[in-house]
């Protein structure tokens, strides 16, 4: 599984995101995140090998998210679906 990690000078809180490649929304919240200066890893789940998404689909069961993208998971316990600006700034304190 390809992670990709961007850094930033803002590191108080551990951000990971699950997206697609090719979604808008997805697109909107690595921005977000990269214009507050907010350090993220992410995976575009549509890139992973179907071994891969099956991991990827348990991780978000165990969350008891659906497989919708973005999931936003912060700080291994806060998780946002969707690009949520508010619930965003929110959570990270921007």
């Amino acid at each position: 599984m390809k992670i990709v990690k961007v850094l930033g000078n803002d590191r108080r809180h551990k951000v990971f995101v699950y997206a697609l490649s090719t979604c808008a929304w997805c697109k909107k919240t690595k921005k977000f995140l990269e214009d507050h200066g907010i350090e993220f890893e992410y995976v575009d789940v549509d890139l992973c090998s179907k071994e891969d998404i099956e991991v990827i689909r348990s991780e978000l069961e165990r969350r008891g998210a659906p497989m919708s993208f973005p999931y936003i998971i912060i700080d291994d316990n806060v998780g946002i679906l969707g690009f949520r600006e508010d619930e965003l700034k929110e959570a990270l304190g921007v």
